[in-house]
């Protein structure tokens, strides 16, 4: 009888995690509704957040993935273990930490931009080009698979070698 009503329980709280959908952390949640309250797509950050700040005052924020990966939508987007930005309405400036790719080249996102919502368009600038995409494909976000092409070890810390510069200033 206990070993059945434990079984029991373990398929309840298995069966409200899929409700929250594969993947989905706290820190995800709170990403899309940020997202949503600025009239932007939910799904414009991956699946696998496993941290999200948000500064209301400033509109910084910035979250951290598991680890780097890429995205697959009408395009392909690389995301670094670490996204961050200015978000306002309609739009998200200075982002850092994903790159989208064109021709078989990578090009950092600069910014990505809702002009009109009624218009089911969103910009993404690479700089050289704005792409357009319908906004409809970022309504969820998406699975993001690991990206053996980015680095996921930070890089080695450099050492002063007796008063010799080597990767940083001087010591005196």
């Amino acid at each position: 009888m206990a070993a059945a009503l434990w079984a029991l329980l373990v398929m309840l709280a298995a069966a409200a995690e899929g409700c929250r959908g594969a993947g989905t952390t706290a820190a995800a949640e709170a990403a899309n509704a940020v997202l949503r309250a600025h009239q932007l797509p939910g799904g414009l950050l991956p699946s696998g957040i496993t941290a999200f700040r948000h500064d209301a005052a400033t509109g910084l924020f910035q979250a951290d993935l598991e680890a780097p990966c890429m995205a697959r939508f009408e395009v392909k987007l690389r995301y670094n273990a670490t996204v961050a930005g200015v978000i306002s309405r309609g739009q998200i400036a200075a982002i850092s930490g994903v790159s989208a790719q064109d021709l078989f080249i990578w090009f950092p996102v600069r910014d990505i931009t809702v002009d009109i919502p009624s218009s089911g368009v969103i910009y993404f600038n690479v700089g050289v080009v704005k792409k357009h995409f319908p906004l409809a494909v970022f309504d969820a976000p998406p699975t993001c698979t690991p990206d053996r092409l980015i680095r996921t070890t930070p890089p080695q810390r450099l050492e002063d070698v007796d008063g010799l510069l080597v990767g940083g200033v001087a010591s005196q």
